[in-house]
């Protein structure tokens, strides 16, 4: 019998620390290698973490509620497998059953009112909450259908924070970054620090995309997801990607390291942005090429929504080589993103406009956009960024849609 320690995983790439939400098992319980243990709430989602290893489950060092870094243990499990000797940490297995000593948790445990949980709030929020030790329930949610954001957990802080002062001056210019705008900015300053990038632009005719897609909506049964322009695109994206696998992959090391390489990637595997409460979150959506416009429409809307939830999976935060930034019909023209490291690329589509364009010697208004590709140099150079442009408008443009 070997005793082995579970650790907090690292999920995606800047996660520093995480809350427990709830434990999956109980002390006693056999657990299976790859069975769900425990939820775990990370800067960006909630996500559901797997045993490492089959055993029984002997202690639980972290409660739900409490906040953990990444590699702090969190429970002991006896196994019998022979692989979980050489996975066991730094002290002897046997001597932490001779004494019964474990290692004492490394994290502190922030408690949330019980009447805060009955309260539908995002996962962000009632982590500042149960910092400030603020009551949900008092709080006026301004979120879809009156859901508790951020923002109003916030504004509820100040407010207290005033009254508190008995008329003294309270300074509100300064505001503490959220652990999810703490991980964007995390992420973009690595990706501007150490991702040598540049952009392509090309502009695209929605003309025959939008033919297509009224003709699909008329034929939708009732209830039925209605498939959104990012359906076409990410289609589009993975024909593109396939037809073109050099941008289909990821740097990895560091390039003055005989170890550098770029690995590529066995199918179209696409982030979408998606805009949450003071932050971003980029799904995942794996294998695209697969999934027809209607399939592909299906599984948009439940990730997003995941997102949106706090509920996204654990495969659904890492895995992608390209990201999708639209912004709809409210953005600018045009924009650029950043690439969302390690990934190789990302595409920012502008608002959908009408324009006047020369066609067959004449002037016609067609309805238009601005794409603007950014790509990690590392990967590719701007002959491949400028194809990949080339080949993403042509399919957009033409008729070939499934």
């Amino acid at each position: 019998m070997t005793r082995v320690a579970l650790e907090i995983p690292k999920v995606g790439l800047v996660m520093e620390n995480a809350r427990i939400v709830r434990w999956l098992k109980r002390i006693g319980d056999q657990v299976r290698q790859g069975e769900p243990l425990l939820e775990l709430e990370t800067e960006k989602s909630v996500v559901e973490i797997e045993a490492a290893h089959s055993g029984r489950l002997v202690q639980i060092l972290l409660q739900a509620d409490a906040e953990a870094h990444v590699g702090d243990r969190i429970a002991w499990l006896d196994s019998d497998a022979p692989e979980a000797a050489a996975a066991a940490p730094g002290a002897p297995a046997g001597a932490a059953r001779e004494t019964g000593v474990m290692e004492p948790a490394r994290a502190d445990v922030v408690r949330a009112d019980h009447s805060t949980l009955r309260v539908k709030s995002s996962p962000v929020a009632r982590r500042l909450a149960a910092e400030h030790g603020v009551n949900l329930s008092h709080v006026t949610g301004t979120g879809p259908r009156g859901r508790v954001q951020m923002i109003d957990v916030r504004q509820a802080v100040e407010s207290r924070a005033r009254r508190d002062s008995c008329g003294e001056p309270v300074s509100t210019g300064a505001r503490p970054l959220s652990s999810m705008r703490r991980a964007v900015a995390r992420s973009m300053t690595l990706s501007n620090a150490t991702v040598p990038q540049f952009t392509v632009e090309r502009a695209v005719d929605w003309s025959a995309l939008q033919k297509r897609r009224m003709q699909l909506l008329s034929a939708l049964p009732p209830g039925a997801v209605r498939p959104s322009v990012n359906d076409f695109l990410l289609q589009a994206i993975a024909r593109t990607l396939l037809g073109l696998p050099a941008l289909n992959a990821t740097f990895s090391g560091d390039p003055d390291s005989p170890t550098a390489a770029l690995l590529p990637a066995n199918g179209a595997h696409i982030g979408l942005v998606v805009a949450v409460d003071d932050g971003l979150l980029v799904p995942v959506l794996h294998g695209v090429e697969r999934f027809g416009i209607l399939e592909l429409a299906q599984q948009r809307s439940e990730i997003v929504q995941r997102a949106l939830q706090g509920k996204l999976r654990r495969e659904e935060l890492g895995g992608a080589t390209f990201s999708l930034s639209n912004l709809g019909a409210r953005g600018p023209d045009r924009f650029s993103a950043l690439v969302n490291p390690p990934q190789s690329a990302i595409l920012a589509v502008g608002r959908q406009r009408n324009c006047v364009v020369a066609l067959g010697g004449g002037f016609h208004v067609r309805p238009m956009s601005e794409l603007t590709l950014s790509v990690d140099h590392r990967v590719a150079d701007g002959r491949l960024g400028a194809e990949f442009l080339n080949l993403l408008v042509e399919i957009l443009e033409g008729d070939g849609w499934r």
